[in-house]
């Protein structure tokens, strides 16, 4: 009993809290640049693959066949499948004249999960010439590592009349981790504009009455990890390019009968009517009020893009009427605007 009177209690009191809560939140799109900024001259971009498996690699793919039953080359395919991903997803952003795939350069270097040293500007210049492009996009590394267990455990297999009965076997566990690293080279600044590098992981199961045929039962690794890396090269073409996420904003609800309307017309997406009447008490006697008011104000003009105007008025709100939200509100804004410069330098063509 006295557990339900305190449920009720603390129900209460949050309802009660909620109900007089001076604001409400909304939700909105926002860009924010770009991980790696690419100068807005650069038009044309090669995408290259420097990655090669070491001869000590080598030995470990052929064990990989044994392992999976999925072929010799899966460093190989990994690597052109990460390359093949990023150029699909370039194509789609049409953020670029021309994207071409460089093959046939003798700049590999042999290397297993180590970044390569960078190519020189020499070298940079002419792969770019032959292939008349601003920049390149480098695939530096690419390696699969697999490691496998075994232990005990009861399989399900049919015997000679057809029924599935359950006898002891082995269930082995293939862990691949695919690690991958990227440059991005700027050959008229000379500039090495990104070096990233990241790690992924498919864990495969199978099960089998003895180690060899719960390896056979491991159905689909070789996909799985092609997918991965294919996925892995379209995330990193979106690190070139600016990207839209939401963000919470608070404007404020309490005052007078008029905030309270424009609440609702809001709730209802009339952002334009609230503001109609947001902006009748921004010469409110009452300092508080007209200072929400103003930072209302604010919230809209982000809405509607004018981050200056917004600027604008969340300032006087802060400054004038001493609205403590505004002061943090005022260097989001800031931010923003920061990054709205650094965004259209990205875009611009």
């Amino acid at each position: 009993m006295t557990k339900n009177y305190l449920f009720i209690f603390s129900l209460a009191a949050f309802t009660l809290l909620t109900s007089c809560s001076s604001t409400s939140t909304l939700t909105m799109g926002v860009l924010e640049p770009a991980r790696v900024t690419v100068p807005s001259n650069v038009m044309k971009v090669g995408l290259i693959n420097r990655s090669l498996p070491s001869e000590s690699n080598k030995t470990a793919d052929k064990i990989d066949k044994i392992l999976s039953l999925e072929g010799l080359n899966l460093d190989k395919e990994g690597a052109e499948a990460a390359i093949t991903g990023l150029y699909d997803e370039l194509s789609r952003q049409e953020r670029f004249d021309e994207i071409q795939i460089i093959d046939g350069i003798e700049i590999q270097r042999k290397g297993l999960s180590v970044f390569p040293a960078p190519l020189s500007w020499e070298q940079v210049q002419e792969i770019c010439t032959n292939a008349g492009v601003d920049a390149l996009l480098s695939l530096e590394m690419y390696d699969t590592d697999t490691k496998f267990s075994y232990e005990g455990t009861m399989v399900t297999i049919p015997n000679n009349l057809g029924i599935k009965a359950s006898v002891p076997g082995h269930r082995v566990t293939l862990n691949t981790l695919i690690k991958s690293g990227w440059r991005v080279y700027d050959l008229e600044n000379k500039l090495l504009l990104d070096e990233f590098n990241e790690t992924n992981e498919v864990v495969s199961i199978g099960e089998g009455i003895n180690p060899v045929k719960a390896v056979e039962a491991v159905i689909g690794r070789k996909e799985a990890v092609l997918q991965s890396s294919t996925r892995s090269g379209s995330v990193y073409a979106n690190d070139l390019r600016p990207l839209r996420k939401r963000v919470v904003r608070e404007y404020f609800v309490r005052g007078t009968d008029n905030f309270k309307v424009a609440q609702r017309r809001a709730q209802t997406g009339d952002w334009e009517g609230a503001a109609q009447l947001w902006e009748k008490e921004v010469n409110n006697p009452d300092m508080k009020i007209a200072g929400r008011a103003c930072y209302n104000m604010a919230i809209i003009n982000e809405i509607n893009g004018d981050l200056n105007a917004a600027m604008d008025w969340a300032s006087k709100s802060y400054t004038d009427y001493d609205i403590s939200n505004a002061l943090r509100y005022v260097n989001i804004l800031k931010n923003r605007l920061a990054n709205k410069r650094i965004i259209d330098h990205q875009l611009a063509r």
